[in-house]
């Protein structure tokens, strides 16, 4: 199975102190959200569209837009 890449990357705090990630595909976008505490209705959004674009109904960048507005919800978004 190949990735579904997207540009420019999401950069999310993680759980681990100090450590960052730049997100830059559905699937890693998937592994992030399932980790986060807060499951806002942005939150179920970005699930729902990762789970969409793995079998390519959306496209990859809708999941980023999805992604970014999930990280400001749950406050792990950082300045690109």
């Amino acid at each position: 199975m190949s990735l579904h890449w997207f540009s420019p990357p999401v950069p999310v705090k993680t759980s681990r102190l100090g450590v960052t990630y730049q997100c830059n595909s559905v699937e890693g976008a998937a592994e992030q959200l399932l980790q986060w505490t807060k499951r806002g209705p942005r939150w179920h959004s970005a699930v729902q569209l990762c789970m969409d674009a793995m079998v390519d109904q959306v496209k990859p960048e809708l999941v980023r837009r999805a992604f970014l507005e999930a990280a400001k919800e749950e406050g792990t978004l950082l300045p690109s």
